[in-house]
């Protein structure tokens, strides 16, 4: 049975005016979605706050001291990218809070699968930096505890956002336990996932990909470095930080995918996750296409 996280706290993460992660990119997925019948053929998870434990499993407590500090109820920037209004606490804390939800209920055989359609995003965010639209690395949390919680040995991480998952890199860099792979866009923001970087213990495969790179380039870049060392690596759970922003008709990035090539890659992976950990596979949105109209605006302070 499929599991999925579609709920309207997600929403109240208020963009302003023109800003790419904004509102909508949830919506149009919720919408896709819903087309699908999604409702007939899964089940709907409530969302739940994460805990202080699941957070500081992860994030460094004076990170999240501050956090607490400046976000909740308020509206304002944490940097040039990254804003916040007056949902977006709550917001961060129940996709969060659902990551981990869905992790568990599929390590515990009543999920086969899940979808998180959440936001804020997550995989840029650090042990202590918020970063690219980015407060609390989700997927991170959540792998972190399926380990804690259900004893999960290996957990594999697998990222194509057209933004390489920095935070997420850095949170599982020595750590030979969790397998990080990513198919991103280089050189192109945050600047990092360099096939040199491998980790402490050669868990960490980066497949940049150069502007202009089509699908077939992708799927190549799947096939030959990151679906062997999945299967390789037999996980526990694979887990997908699942960002949409690489497609053709994105307006700043400039890998030209499309719907197929993400079709493809999931599948790819589905079928691993067979093989190797009973389908356990739970996919979270990162990313979807934005506006071109959108500028980063100057940094300002908190609003109190």
């Amino acid at each position: 049975m499929l599991g999925y996280v579609l709920d309207e706290i997600f929403v109240q993460h208020r963009a302003p005016s023109g800003h790419p992660e904004r509102p909508a990119r949830v919506e149009a997925v919720r919408d896709a979605l819903l087309a699908a019948h999604i409702r007939e053929r899964g089940t709907q998870i409530q969302i739940r706050t994460a805990s202080d434990a699941e957070l500081a499993a992860i994030h460094s407590g004076a990170y999240l001291t501050e956090l607490e500090r400046v976000v909740p109820g308020k509206s304002g920037w944490l940097d040039p990218d990254t804003y916040f209004s007056p949902q977006t606490w709550n917001a961060a804390l129940a996709a969060a809070g659902s990551a981990c939800e869905l992790a568990t209920r599929v390590l515990s055989g009543e999920l086969s699968q899940g979808i998180a359609v959440v936001r804020p995003p997550g995989h840029h965010a650090g042990v202590a930096t918020p970063m690219g639209f980015c407060f609390l690395n989700n997927i991170a949390i959540a792998a972190r505890h399926a380990q804690a919680k259900w004893g999960a040995e290996r957990v594999a991480i697998v990222d194509f956002d057209v933004h390489h998952g920095n935070g997420t890199q850095e949170i599982f860099w020595a750590d030979k336990s969790v397998l990080f792979c990513s198919t991103h866009q280089a050189p192109f923001y945050p600047g990092t996932g360099g096939r040199n970087e491998t980790g402490e213990f050669n868990t960490v495969v980066n497949a940049p990909l150069f502007s202009g790179a089509s699908g077939d380039a992708f799927q190549e870049a799947f096939a030959d470095r990151i679906l062997p060392r999945v299967n390789d690596f037999a996980p526990d759970i694979i887990l997908i930080s699942a960002g949409f922003d690489g497609h053709r008709r994105d307006p700043l990035g400039g890998l030209l995918l499309d719907e197929r090539d993400f079709s493809e890659v999931t599948k790819r992976l589905l079928d691993i996750a067979d093989r190797r950990c009973h389908g356990r596979v739970v996919s979270f949105l990162e990313a979807a296409t934005i506006s071109k109209r959108w500028r980063p605006p100057p940094p300002l302070t908190s609003k109190r």
